[in-house]
C-alpha cells in the first residue's frame, strides 16, 4: 500500500515525485516509456527554463530523473490498465500519517506489471501533439519541426517559418510568430479559418504574414534541419516548395486520458476538470501538467503543478 502513486513521469510527474519524497510520503511512479521526461525529451533546445537557458532538451528531462532518484523515488516501468477504487479501509499499522487517516479510500492502479493500491493518486500522464504524418515530420521534429511556438519561435527570430493549421491555435502562433520572424506563412487546407473572428482580424492586419488557402503540406525538406516544405494545392494540384528554417503544427493536442474519462471528470476535449491545486471531482485522485485543464502548457508550468498537486495530497491526508 502506497501513499501516492504518480502515473506518468514528465516534468509534473517527476516534480511531485520530489516534493512527495520531501514530505515523506511512500510514493511510487508509473511510467510506460523506457524513459522519463516525456514531451521535452524531443524538444531539441529549451531556452525559457529559469536558469537553464539553451539546455537541451533530453538534457533537461534526465536532470529531472536524476533528481528524483536522488531522492530515493521508485520507479516502475508498466503500462497502466484500469484505474479502480474500493471502500474505505483502516490504514495499516505503522503507515505514514496513519493517525489522520482513519479511513480512506483505497484505489487500485492495475498494470501491465501488477497491480498496485494507494491512498492517492497524481494523473500525469500529459498531452500529445497531433501529428500530420507526413514525410520529414518526424525525423525533423525538434530540428525546425515544432508543435509549440511559445516555445521555439525565439530560435526563428528574422527568419521564415510556416505555420500549419486554421483554429484558434494555429492563428495564435501566427500572430506570435509574426512579432519576430521575417516572414510567416500560414498553411490552411480550407478557404477560411476556424479561428475566433477577433484572432483572424489581427492576422490579416500582419503585413509579414501570408495565408495559402486550400494548401495542404506534403513533405518536410531538410537534411539535419528544416531546410524548406513542400506544399500543394487542393484546387489546382499544384506543387511547390517553400524555404522555411521552420515548421510549427498547430492540428490540435489531445490529452492522455482515455484511460481515466470514467473514472474523473473531463471537458468536452478530454483534459482533466481540475485547478491549480490538482483536485478533482473524485477524492484521492489528482491530476497535473497538461492531462489538466489550463491556459498556458510549458515546462515550467508543469513543475508548478506537480508541487500544487502534492501539497493538496497533504491537505487530502490531514483533513479528507
Amino acid at each position: 500500500m502506497y501513499d501516492l502513486i504518480i502515473i506518468g513521469s514528465g516534468p509534473a510527474g517527476l516534480s511531485a515525485a520530489v516534493y512527495a519524497k520531501r514530505a515523506g510520503l511512500d510514493t511510487m511512479v508509473l511510467e510506460k516509456d523506457a524513459m522519463s521526461g516525456g514531451q521535452v525529451l524531443t524538444t531539441y533546445e529549451v531556452d525559457n527554463y529559469l536558469g537553464l537557458p539553451g539546455i537541451n532538451g533530453f538534457d533537461l528531462g534526465m536532470k529531472f530523473r536524476e533528481h528524483a532518484d536522488n531522492m530515493g523515488v521508485a520507479f516502475v516501468e508498466a503500462e497502466v490498465t484500469g484505474l479502480k477504487k474500493e471502500e474505505s479501509l483502516s490504514p495499516a499499522k505503522g503507515e505514514l500519517l496513519a493517525s489522520e487517516r482513519k479511513k480512506k479510500t483505497v484505489h487500485r492502479i492495475e498494470t501491465s506489471a501488477g497491480t498496485y493500491e494507494t491512498r492517492a493518486v497524481l494523473i500525469a500522464t500529459g498531452a500529445s501533439h497531433a501529428k500530420l504524418g507526413i514525410p520529414g515530420e518526424e525525423k525533423l521534429s525538434g530540428m525546425g519541426v515544432s508543435y509549440c511556438a511559445t516555445c521555439d519561435g525565439a530560435f526563428f527570430r528574422s527568419r521564415t517559418v510556416a505555420v500549419i493549421g486554421g483554429g484558434d491555435v494555429a492563428v495564435e502562433d501566427a500572430i506570435f510568430l509574426a512579432r519576430t520572424s521575417k516572414k510567416v506563412y500560414l498553411i490552411h487546407r480550407r478557404s477560411e479559418l476556424r479561428a475566433a473572428r477577433i484572432l483572424q482580424e489581427t492576422l490579416m492586419k500582419l503585413e509579414n504574414v501570408e495565408i495559402l488557402w486550400d494548401t495542404v503540406a506534403e513533405e518536410v525538406l531538410g537534411k539535419e534541419q528544416v531546410e524548406g516544405l513542400l506544399v500543394r494545392n487542393l484546387v489546382t494540384g499544384e506543387k511547390k516548395e517553400l524555404e522555411t528554417a521552420g515548421v510549427f503544427i498547430a492540428v490540435g493536442i489531445y490529452p492522455n486520458t482515455e484511460l481515466f474519462r470514467d473514472a474523473v471528470e473531463c471537458d468536452e476535449k478530454g483534459y482533466i476538470i481540475a485547478e491549480e491545486d490538482g483536485v478533482t471531482d473524485v477524492p484521492g485522485i489528482f491530476a497535473a501538467g497538461d492531462v489538466r485543464t489550463k491556459k498556458l502548457r510549458q515546462i515550467i508550468t508543469a513543475v508548478s503543478d506537480g508541487a500544487n498537486a502534492v501539497t493538496s495530497i497533504q491537505d487530502y491526508f490531514v483533513r479528507g
